[in-house]
């Protein structure tokens, strides 16, 4: 049931508007494609693969009004979908959040959803039970890769980031990769949301992969958010929860385990959201990792 759930997300078309500051204009009618005032849309290849991705930018409020002020910045995975949720989300957050650039990556050009994230936010080639036959997976290093020497250089040139508090946001395949970032090259980021951490794929591959870089690991300076869904557990014969897996107690064992190795500088929570299952939950989750990482002038 989980593979199934997971190769049915993310879906939503993106395009660019007007500048931040800008009053916004109306739409354009004439059945125009809706857009997304204010973004932007960069294209950003990698010339280790070959591929062509792109970025999508959405600028605060205040950015063009003060031009001394920098911003912290979070990278989100599945753009297509977690973009416009997640401005939507800040902004409906206010004060409650600070100001943030928004910065999603999109899944390679010219490929479909799946394939595009299947391959590059595994850790491994052995695949998840489900697949097609001619699936490709383990190409998280690889992207990771992209991502620390082309997206946040990238990005770091053209906009007054605060380097500082760079964060990343990635849910199901997405939480996989992050996750791998944070136990392969944990500074990349300073704070990190993993939702929905797909910690079955490959028979838990990344618990093995915790263990073997435990035993060089000094440290994890950052802080992380994990959301689980309270229907992600398992339990046989109720439709409302998983079958196969039980990713609730996953994300709980990865976070006692990262608990337990007694990192000086790690700052974890873990929540299991009532009420949600894979493919509800994403928007609560996005809120609540933002509260967690952002904290506002007014947050609760």
């Amino acid at each position: 049931m989980m593979r199934l759930l997971v190769s049915s997300l993310f879906a939503v078309l993106l395009v660019g508007g007007a500048s931040a500051g800008e009053r916004a204009p109306a739409q354009r009618g004439h059945g125009q494609p809706y857009e997304i005032i204010g973004s932007q849309v960069w294209d950003v290849p990698d010339p280790a693969s070959g591929r062509d991705y792109q970025v999508f930018v959405q600028l605060p409020a205040s950015y063009e009004k003060e031009p001394a002020r920098r911003y912290p910045v979070l990278y989100v995975t599945d753009a297509d979908y977690a973009f416009p949720v997640l401005r939507q989300v800040g902004r409906r957050l206010g004060s409650s959040v600070q100001e943030f650039i928004l910065v999603g990556v999109s899944y390679a050009v010219g490929e479909e959803g799946m394939p595009s994230r299947r391959r590059d936010y595994t850790p491994t080639v052995n695949g998840a039970d489900g697949a097609p036959a001619d699936a490709v997976h383990g190409g998280g290093a690889a992207h990771a890769a992209y991502l620390r020497d082309q997206v946040l250089p990238f990005v770091a040139r053209r906009l007054r980031t605060d380097e500082t508090q760079r964060l990343f946001l990635g849910h199901s395949y997405g939480a996989l990769l992050g996750t791998q970032i944070l136990l392969s090259e944990p500074s990349l980021f300073a704070g990190y949301v993993l939702g929905s951490p797909s910690y079955w794929f490959d028979q838990h591959v990344m618990e093995r992969m915790e263990q073997a870089s435990s035993a060089t690991l000094k440290d994890i300076p950052a802080k992380v958010y994990f959301y689980i869904g309270e229907y992600e557990a398992k339990r046989v014969g109720d439709p409302r929860y998983l079958q196969d897996d039980d990713m609730v107690e996953d994300a709980r064992r990865m976070e006692r385990t990262l608990r337990s190795r007694g990192y000086p500088s790690l700052v974890m929570r873990l929540d299991v959201l009532n009420d949600e299952d894979h493919l509800s939950i994403a928007p609560r989750g996005f809120t609540l990792g933002l509260r967690y990482l952002l904290p506002g002038k007014s947050a609760p």
